[in-house]
């Protein structure tokens, strides 16, 4: 048997969870379907790309096979995908868009799909877990309100995304906001000032959480070239302050050679490659390590590193 389960997945929560486990119960082989930017952007003021949503839902399944991502721009999904599923999965509240496939597929001369509904996970507040709800810190991804409440310093879904993955696999569930604060540094950091824009920003952020993250990427003149450094600043509301940084990479010549003559590398980047919004998709170091290493996995270095000495206890 094929089940299919279709979504956003804005957030990967435990309303989600359930849908994708039941998918794989019912299902030998599972295709879920994942709107595209266009789509999940139609309904919803906050949303984060089809790169980030898509590593969140490969990592969430990462000790399963049996199952395939494909991008959706429609409620119906591909024609030659979804004509040999067998079972459609979908929570209460999308049961409407289950029957609206099966009249699709009746007038196509196909049988209806099999529906299996899974019921609404609730949050604390006796609402169901909402994407939205999550990104604005309410809860975290179990709905818990009760839980460690840490802002970022950006509204970047990638340094967003990075923070969450790197505090729950040290706190559990968590709440984390992002947070519109200034750097107080050049929109392109050169070596110190990237310190110092980490710093700004986790200060900036603070605030009445529990803790904050500031992170801020920068260029370094450094053994043969130009080179880009995340650094990482995390406080906590006792004024601690712990401090880390990832793995650098170097440029090629062509872009270090404009952001020496005052460019952003975003803007090099996108002169050279003609690449665009690079900050908040794959970075830089997805374009230019041809996909083998991306801006999250990058960030959620400089996110760890800062956090070791918090890990030790001395």
């Amino acid at each position: 048997m094929i089940s299919a389960v279709a979504g956003t997945f804005n957030i990967l929560h435990d309303g989600h969870r359930a849908l994708l486990d039941r998918a794989f119960e019912v299902g030998e082989q599972v295709y879920i379907g994942l709107t595209s930017d266009r789509m999940a952007s139609e309904n919803r003021s906050n949303t984060v790309s089809f790169e980030v949503r898509k590593k969140a839902l490969e990592n969430y399944l990462r000790s399963r096979d049996n199952f395939t991502i494909f991008e959706i721009d429609d409620i119906y999904g591909p024609n030659e995908i979804m004509d040999t599923v067998d079972i459609l999965v979908v929570s209460e509240e999308t049961l409407d868009n289950g029957m609206k496939v099966n009249e699709y597929r009746i007038r196509r001369g196909l049988n209806p799909l099999d529906i299996s509904v899974v019921p609404l996970v609730m949050s604390d507040d006796g609402k169901k877990i909402s994407a939205s709800s999550i990104l604005e810190g309410r809860y975290g991804r179990s709905g818990r309100e009760d839980v460690m409440d840490i802002a970022v310093g950006s509204t970047n879904p990638v340094k967003i995304a990075a923070v969450r993955a790197v505090m729950e696999r040290i706190y559990g569930d968590v709440k984390v906001v992002g947070v519109d604060v200034p750097s107080g540094v050049p929109p392109q950091p050169h070596e110190e000032q990237t310190h110092q824009g980490s710093v700004n920003r986790a200060k900036a952020a603070l605030g009445a959480h529990d803790m904050a993250v500031g992170i801020e990427a920068g260029v370094f003149e450094m053994l043969d070239g130009l080179y880009d450094i995340q650094h990482c600043t995390v406080i906590s509301k006792d004024g601690r302050m712990t401090y880390g940084q990832g793995s650098g990479f170097r440029y090629p010549d062509s872009i270090a050679d404009l952001v020496r003559k005052g460019a952003t590398v975003g803007d090099a980047v996108k002169q050279i490659y003609g690449n665009t919004e690079i900050g908040k998709k794959q970075g830089a170091i997805g374009l230019l390590s041809n996909g083998l290493l991306d801006r999250q996995s990058l960030t959620e270095q400089s996110v760890m590193a800062a956090m070791i000495p918090r890990l030790r206890g001395d």
